[in-house]
């Protein structure tokens, strides 16, 4: 198969991409995010019509953050868009006339690094994605592994704390509570208050205050050295690499692919994951480590899989 179609559907834009065999992103189109679940799926066909355009695409893939069933047709939850039990094969098929394949976001994005990034030359990956939330895909055997019904790899919401943080998906105690953007934020947000003294470049990048204080300010102070920002990447990577070594003994990979937006911090945030992965590991001493490698692929991963995904069928 030739060219297709990769889709992701992002909080503020939906990107369309169009993919050849080799993983290399030939033309792109992006609309905004509408407001209602109808506007998206209107949004979604009006993106691949614009970014095929000239040329002959044989079929299109979507990544959806949320449940797909195990036919990769219907989103059966969605939690940030109302789709319950969504028939978005369909009704993107009927619109633009070529095969579609539903996919979820994150499992779209952990095939794209596995093919034609991070996870080049492995069998067995694991990939996690450090964003918003906390995201994930199981690669084994060089397939993607969805479960029976499709809903597989959803690590952000292992319970790591038994009546822990209230999780956004109903839970308490998930994984994505401990190690995410949002858990970033809440650690520095919380050591700032408690040491404000040690908290004076961070304080200063925002607007002084400690409600002020977000993502970007943490890093950009952690790369000037500022005590509490650092100090908070480490709590991230501690809760990271330990559940990176929780995984490591239910699927035991060759490497985990860190990804998301927290990963383009590069080794403050990587190396003490690595670190803390070991620390954890059972029979560390005696047995083969996984890699711990950084995301290539950036916010194209979930682009670039979701068309690679749509060519296989």
């Amino acid at each position: 198969m030739g060219l297709t179609i990769g889709v992701d559907i992002g909080g503020t834009k939906i990107a369309a991409g169009v993919v050849d065999e080799e993983g290399h992103i030939l033309e792109t189109h992006t609309v905004p995010t509408p407001p209602t679940a109808d506007a998206i799926v209107d949004a979604i066909c009006a993106a691949v019509e614009g970014a095929g355009k000239g040329h002959e695409i044989e079929a299109v893939g979507i990544g959806a953050a949320g449940y797909v069933d195990d036919k990769r047709a219907t989103v059966l939850f969605a939690p940030n868009i109302h789709w319950r039990h969504e028939p978005l094969k369909d009704k993107v098929e009927q619109r633009v006339g070529l095969p579609v394949v539903v996919e979820n976001d994150a499992n779209a994005a952990a095939w794209g690094e596995y093919k034609f990034g991070a996870g080049q030359g492995h069998e067995d990956v694991i990939c996690i994605t450090l964003g918003t939330g906390l995201g994930g895909g199981i690669i084994i055997g060089n397939k993607l592994r969805r479960g029976r019904f499709g809903v597989a790899a959803e690590f952000g919401h292992i319970r790591v704390v038994p009546d822990g943080l209230l999780c956004g998906c109903g839970s308490q105690g998930c994984w994505e509570q401990y190690a995410s953007g949002r858990a970033l934020v809440r650690y520095a947000r919380q050591r700032a208050n408690a040491t404000p003294e040690n908290a004076e470049i961070l304080l200063a990048l925002g607007d002084g205050t400690i409600e002020g204080i977000e993502g970007k300010h943490i890093s950009a102070a952690a790369r000037q050295g500022d005590p509490v920002a650092v100090d908070s990447f480490r709590e991230l990577a501690r809760w990271a690499g330990a559940g990176l070594a929780d995984l490591a003994s239910l699927f035991d990979p060759s490497a985990f692919i860190v990804g998301g937006g927290v990963s383009d911090e590069g080794e403050l945030v990587l190396d003490p994951i690595r670190k803390s992965f070991r620390r954890w590991l059972i029979g560390g001493q005696w047995r083969p480590h996984a890699q711990v490698l950084a995301a290539q692929l950036g916010n194209k991963a979930g682009l670039v899989g979701a068309a690679d995904l749509a060519r296989q069928g």
